[in-house]
């Protein structure tokens, strides 16, 4: 029985001890924690942290102000969330992004910026990420494009008529003279058919362009209060030309002066402010190089799988490396119906026609050359240029323009209707500092 007491006795004390050390190792490292619930998911703190640490330096980097870092966080979390629920869908969907397709991103984002893979590698050292870090942060926002563009991308149809209305709005003005670097602000309409609500918008909107012309810079507004899904990035749309800007700006952005925030726009979303913070001289293109292509295309389905599509367009790419038709294959093989029919022929393409993962394979290949494989929104592609030329292309490149930045209009909207459709439906609960996010119960409505 003293046995048992001493036994007892020596387990409580090493228990007592060991809650001491564990208390004490507590207050020497905050243990990671869980500061969300999304459906099936989980945020953690160090997540969070990482996340606003790199957005904040990257503004500063800009000479962008920051609001206050509880806000920030904030508006960080539920960028988390955004980024959660479509990664879930892309997991529901059976979507994949494979070391040799991340591999061919990164380089080419390196290459873009003119350094090499190792420099590309320090310079992100310099901002406080690593490559690891880097590598799935793409890996992620190349998921989530490819959810979007299937779920939002199906919503968007352009009519010839509304390319003929956009091209007679565009007459008139002249060759693009000028490209202009924008910011913009978006200020959602909760309830669109509420008069109230949709007041309370114009009036946040015509307060922060006041904040604005009184000194308060629009990067950081952006930040702080737009809406739009560019926010955290300081509302910046990079470089467009005149054909390029959104039909809703284009009236006010090439009377604009640089630095100055336009009028508060309107349309059936919200209310919209825009700026100029740059200006360039530029020429119209009407001599470009065209290429004639055809492809060999294989798509994931729900029948087939990420690594199955992979594996099957490699395969294919062998049989044509040892003498195969490639007409033939197309024919046979290809998951384009359309040009898989006339043995993959997509006939004289113009730059801008393909999604940038396509373009760029199709200009990087040589005369002749099967080329491949390369991971598009759409699949797997094999690709072979047959032949080069330079073309006068003025009235179709117009068209193309005209077809590309409706879409993106139209892409942008429903994007940012079908965010908050998934946002709405999704299970969100708020934990440890963050809980006061949470929606009042009905028992605390009720008092």
């Amino acid at each position: 029985m003293k046995a048992t007491l001493r036994h007892g006795l020596t387990l409580l004390l090493t228990m007592a001890m060991l809650a001491v050390s564990v208390s004490a190792h507590a207050e020497r490292q905050v243990l990671d924690r869980v500061v969300a619930i999304v459906d099936d998911d989980v945020i953690l703190q160090t997540e969070l942290d990482a996340r606003v640490n790199t957005i904040v330096g990257r503004l500063s980097a800009q000479g962008t102000g920051l609001p206050p870092r509880q806000l920030l966080e904030e508006r960080v979390l539920e960028q988390l969330i955004s980024e959660s629920l479509q990664l879930q869908m892309a997991d529901q969907m059976g979507m994949r992004i494979s070391d040799n397709e991340l591999n061919e991103t990164l380089a080419n984002i390196a290459r873009s910026n003119g350094l090499s893979l190792e420099q590309f590698e320090e310079q992100l050292a310099e901002e406080g990420v690593t490559y690891q870090q880097a590598r799935e942060q793409i890996r992620n926002e190349m998921l989530s494009g490819r959810v979007q563009q299937r779920r939002v991308g199906n919503r968007v149809r352009i009519t010839d008529r509304e390319v003929e209305n956009y091209l007679q709005a565009q007459a008139g003005r002249g060759p693009d003279a000028e490209e202009y670097r924008l910011a913009y602000i978006f200020i959602q309409v909760d309830d669109p058919g509420n008069e109230d609500s949709v007041e309370q918008a114009r009036a946040k909107a015509e307060n922060l362009r006041q904040q604005i012309i009184d000194g308060r810079d629009f990067r950081e507004v952006a930040v702080a209060e737009s809406d739009a899904g560019n926010a955290l990035e300081g509302g910046d749309m990079g470089w467009r030309t005149e054909s390029q800007l959104p039909s809703l700006v284009a009236p006010v952005v090439p009377n604009m002066e640089v630095g100055v925030p336009s009028e508060v726009l309107e349309n059936n979303s919200g209310f919209h402010l825009v700026t100029v913070m740059d200006k360039r001289g530029g020429e119209e293109v009407t001599v470009i190089q065209q290429h004639r292509v055809r492809h060999i295309l294989i798509r994931p389905s729900q029948a087939v799988t990420e690594t199955q599509a992979e594996n099957r367009i490699r395969d294919i790419y062998q049989q044509l490396q040892d003498g195969a038709n490639f007409a033939a294959l197309a024919r046979e093989l290809s998951d384009d119906p359309v040009s898989g029919s006339d043995g993959g022929n997509l006939g004289w393409v113009s730059p801008g026609q393909m999604v940038p993962a396509f373009e760029q394979a199709m200009m990087e290949a040589e005369v002749g050359e099967i080329y491949g494989p390369v991971r598009s929104q759409f699949g797997w592609h094999i690709l072979q240029v047959e032949e080069r030329r330079q073309q006068d292309v003025t009235a179709e490149n117009r068209e193309s323009q005209a077809r590309q930045a409706i879409y993106q209009r139209k892409f942008e909207t429903e994007l940012q209707n079908w965010l908050r459709e998934i946002r709405d439906e999704a299970f969100v609960e708020f934990k440890g500092d963050y809980a006061d996010l949470n929606p009042a119960s009905e028992e605390n409505n009720a008092s």
